[in-house]
Parts: C-alpha cells; structure tokens; sequence
C-alpha cells in the first residue's frame, strides 16, 4: 500500500492507494479514526460495479449521473436524508463514485452542521487522479460550472485502483487525459513514462496503473500542500480547464465528458502558447501529439464560439476582469498567463473545434 500525507495548516489528509484498498473500508475509517454514523452517497451504476458488500449495513443514498446531478437541489435531498439518519458532528460521509459524487457529497457535508466529514472513495481514474484530493466541491449554476461550492478537505482518500477494471472504456480514457495534464505540468519524466507506457496503461494493467495513480496524487498534495485556496501554484492544475469548462457548459453537460472537454483545452491551450512563442515547435507537437494518443476526442464542431466565449468570462479563473490560461513553456513547465486576445482565443478554439 502506498501511502502520502497531505499536510495543511488547519488540517491534513491521508491518502492510501493500493488495489484491493476498498474491501477493507471500514478498517480504514477506523485507522484513521473516523466513527460511525456513516452515510453512503453513491449511483446505482457505481454500486453495480463495485458492490455493496464492503459498506456492510450502512446507509446508501443515491444521485443521478452526470453533470446534471450537480444542482443545489441535489444537496439539499442528501441533507435530508442526513437529517433522517441523525447525522452528528461526529459523522462522516462516504462519497463513493466519480468526481460528480465526490463534489456533491463533500459540499452537502461542508455546510451541514457547519461542517462533517468527508471521506473520498473515488472509482473513477479521473477521481482518483485529481478531483478527489485538495478538498474542491461544488455544483453548478447555469453560468458555469462549479461556481457554487467551497473547500472541505476530506480526512481520508482511498483510491484503489482495482476499481477501475470494470470502468467504461470512454471513461477510463477521459481520466488518461487528466492524468496526462500532471506530466505536462509538473513532471517531465512522468510525461516519458505515459508515452513509453501507454499501451499497457490502455491495457489496466494493475502495477502500471497503480503507479500512475500514485505519481499524479503525489504530485497533486505536493501542489495542494504548497497553495490550499488556489492563490497561486494551484493553478497549474487548471491547464486545459478554461476552454475545457466552457464547452462543458456550452454542451449543456451532455456529449461530453470532463476528461475528453480538458483534452480539448490542452490542445488550444497549447496551440494559443505556441502561437504566441511561449513553447517551441517540437514541444508543443510532442505535447499535442500525446494528448491525441490517448484516444479520439469527440467533436465540438457543433458547439457556438460564443457560448463558449461567453462561458470563460463567468470563468472562476477570471482575475481583474481577465481571463486567464495555463500555458505551457515546455513539458514540465508551465505558466498561467492573461491579457491573451479575445480574438487569437476564438480563432484557436475554432482550430481545436474543426
């Protein structure tokens, strides 16, 4: 089992990867010191594929799939259902499901009773590599998405990637891409690693896949340790998400996944980069290159510019009244720069777009 300790200056998370981690919950929770009530928040489909049995008899409350289950009035029924249960402070929550799951479910506990929490059970790659570490929640408004939510640091991340064997093939990709960002980001070397390795990342191999879980999440409490709230180096992690979050609101949540929506941002993002001398020629084709390995991106040709310009001006990342891009300087390195042309924007989306 491999271990990493997030430390924060009011709390810290400890994170386990291991396969076969999720059989053994409840001695986890124990471990780290986590006592009942529970109450599960899950979806029927991710209790299909990873059954029940390990929960024992704790309460189950399930939300629909997709974006879509991301809406205020999703929290407020698991409140409810809180309230039912007799939820004390002392009570913790179980998000078992992707990163729809982990978001409702950890904002739904950051407010009820000011505050109870969350344990991160993620079955999803993209979960388990990014969105189940650093302590983001939320939900969506129809301006944009996540615009309502806070931080709530989850105590305790299981990421067992024995979890992912049954995954959904468009799913288990649109993770690749978010694990792909943190090489490009961060750490040339697990950059080689995905290109040298990517057949048998493809093929779930477990050791291979492990590895890879375990590498992006180190390299994600490493960030998050540094910058809690996103005033800073944290938003690295947000390369391929300005554009990617717009066409997720453009297509209205539905066609695309998180994932496949970031692997399209990357690629303009990286384009705008090289069009504005930031990256070399060679640089930016090797990072284009290995995002298009992964897999078919789905199009968006039949997505507006405009909506999608429109959706990055209600963008959480605008600062100062401007829109701001992780750009990349090399593989490895990166920059978060504004003040970029409305117009050379537009023009790279309809690029990305064709």
């Amino acid at each position: 089992m491999k271990k990493i300790t997030l430390k924060l200056k009011a709390s810290q998370s400890r994170i386990l990867v291991s396969t076969g981690a999720y059989e053994n919950i409840m001695e986890h929770l124990a471990d780290a010191g986590l006592g009942p009530p529970f109450m599960v928040v899950s979806q029927k489909k991710v209790l299909s594929h990873v059954g029940k049995r390990p929960l024992g008899r704790n309460p189950i409350v399930t939300i629909s799939d997709g974006e879509r289950a991301k809406t205020l009035r999703t929290v407020s029924r698991l409140i409810d259902a809180m309230l039912e249960l007799g939820l004390t402070r002392q009570s913790t929550v179980i998000a078992l499901g992707g990163g729809v799951v982990g978001d409702v479910a950890g904002f739904a506990a950051s407010i009820y009773l000011r505050g109870i929490a969350v344990v991160q059970v993620p079955t999803t790659l993209l979960a388990q590599v990014d969105s189940s570490v650093g302590g983001k929640t939320g939900v969506n408004h129809a301006a944009g998405k996540n615009l309502i939510g806070c931080f709530h640091q989850p105590p305790l991340v299981i990421a067992d990637p024995g979890l992912l064997a049954s995954l959904p093939e468009r799913d288990y990709r649109s993770g690749l891409w978010e694990a792909l960002k943190y090489g490009v980001i961060r750490d040339r070397n697990l950059f080689d690693h995905f290109e040298r390795r990517l057949p048998a990342i493809l093929r779930k191999e477990p050791r291979v896949l492990e590895d890879l879980v375990y590498r992006c999440l180190r390299i994600k409490a490493d960030v998050v340790g540094i910058d809690e709230k996103e005033n800073g180096l944290r938003r690295i992690l947000n390369f391929g998400h300005t554009l990617g979050h717009a066409i997720e609101a453009a297509s209205h949540y539905r066609g695309i996944k998180h994932g496949e929506a970031v692997g399209h941002g990357m690629i303009a993002a990286t384009r705008i980069a090289q069009q504005l001398r930031r990256i070399s020629g060679n640089e930016a084709s090797r990072i284009v290159t290995a995002i298009q390995s992964i897999g078919t991106l789905p199009s968006i040709a039949d997505l507006p510019v405009k909506e999608m310009m429109k959706s990055m001006r209600h963008d959480k990342k605008i600062r100062d009244g401007s829109i701001h891009f992780v750009l990349p300087r090399r593989v490895g390195k990166v920059d978060v720069e504004a003040g970029i042309s409305p117009k050379l924007v537009a023009t790279v989306i309809r690029s990305v777009s064709q």
